[in-house]
């Protein structure tokens, strides 16, 4: 799914595009006891109760695609009888209104979340009514020939609000505050079946991550069945192993910037695309060539991307670039740049030692403070031995 697709199904949580039909929950304890269970037609809810969940719902389709929200598909065996998908596909055709698949999808996702603490599932079953488009790509609700049903899952720590003094107006007084179990935004979510081409994908799914860094393998593998692409942050390291691996002891401060550019012109270049940008090996090989790195270091890169990546492995743009900063570090210091001015810093050997410029022309600040960058001419030092009315 693309960002106008998931735009689109976040626009139907709203009272005037709602197509929830039903919404099921399961607020489960630390010690993964089932405390509650509830199961209504989701239009029955009062109004500001029904707002509460919607946003629930758009968080669970928000963030970066790629990172917080991963498109994945099912291994041919997962669609066969007795597959997770075959499992899925009984839940979202029973509308939730199937005790039993509800108990067995519950236990599947207590078995394989990690959580220590109490959370709440929501399960809701929705059927949309995808408008055609014209050739100007406006929407033509009468011209709907497709109704995409569909299964969104979303998992939400519970928290004890935080103990306090509150003011009760009833009987004009401060006391101590009630402390309530508060449910939180999505810690872990889905979608399913996909919504790709604006069209029911049953192929694939659409799973949500708060965390990039903590995509719960576990619950992906036993829950969706799913291929689980490569996390943002495993991508990354994998770019910067690239990097290092392929310019080897030679790298220097001015490729590796160049390479930093490089890769962020072309993001710019695609930042209006409703696709993420994906670079396999052809592609990040151009950037390097463009970067200026070496033929000689060139001639191990194939080998390289495919031990660190593998042959037809995709890095996303957006997971391994730095659009937002250019940080230098060395043991004692750590230099933030903008990243649109990469250019000001530059190596030289000064005293035979290698050193990093930086120009200083218009001002320096220190813990806030603004000094001069240069004494003015004529100037006179002050020593511990001069007396301050001497100066």
């Amino acid at each position: 799914m693309n960002k106008k697709e998931v735009l689109e199904i976040r626009k139907q949580f709203s009272p005037a595009n709602c197509a929830i039909t039903r919404i099921c929950g399961c607020y489960v304890d630390h010690e993964k006891s089932k405390r509650l269970q509830s199961r209504e037609a989701f239009l029955s809810l009062p109004e500001e109760e029904a707002f509460k969940y919607f946003d629930i719902f758009k968080k669970t389709l928000s963030g970066t695609i790629g990172k917080n929200m991963l498109n994945m598909e099912f291994p041919l065996e997962q669609e066969m009888p007795g597959g997770t998908q075959e499992f899925l596909l009984k839940l979202k055709n029973s509308k939730l209104q199937d005790d039993m698949l509800l108990e067995e999808f519950y236990d599947k996702v207590i078995e394989n979340y990690i959580y220590e603490e109490n959370y709440y599932i929501i399960l809701i079953h929705a059927m949309y009514d995808v408008p055609g488009k014209s050739s100007d790509d406006l929407e033509m609700y009468d011209a709907s020939d497709v109704v995409y049903e569909y299964l969104l899952c979303s998992i939400c720590p519970v928290s004890l609000s935080k103990a306090g003094l509150c003011y009760n107006a009833e009987d004009n007084r401060i006391e101590d505050r009630i402390r309530d179990w508060i449910v939180d935004m999505p810690d872990k979510g889905f979608l399913f079946p996909a919504f790709n081409d604006r069209n029911t994908d049953l192929h694939g799914v659409l799973y949500y991550t708060k965390k990039s860094s903590n995509l719960q393998e576990e619950l992906i593998d036993q829950v969706l069945g799913a291929k689980m692409p490569m996390s943002a942050d495993t991508q990354k390291e994998t770019f910067q192993a690239l990097i290092e691996d392929t310019l080897g002891e030679d790298g220097d401060y001015e490729t590796v910037r160049n390479i930093h550019d490089t890769l962020n012109d072309l993001i710019e270049e695609h930042k209006e695309e409703s696709e993420p940008l994906a670079l396999d090996k052809t592609d990040m090989r151009k950037i390097f060539e463009n970067s200026g790195v070496s033929n000689e270091q060139m001639e191990s890169f194939d080998q390289v991307f495919e031990e660190n990546a593998g042959e037809k492995t995709s890095l996303l743009a957006a997971n391994i670039a730095e659009t937002k900063k250019f940080h230098i570090e060395t043991p004692d210091v750590v230099i933030k740049v903008n990243p649109e001015r990469s250019d000001l810093i530059e190596t030289r050997m000064i005293d035979g030692r290698q050193c990093l410029v930086i120009p200083v022309d218009d001002h320096i600040e220190i813990n806030g403070i603004h000094v001069r960058t240069m004494k003015r001419p004529g100037s006179i030092e002050r020593t511990q031995d001069t007396d301050p009315a001497e100066v």
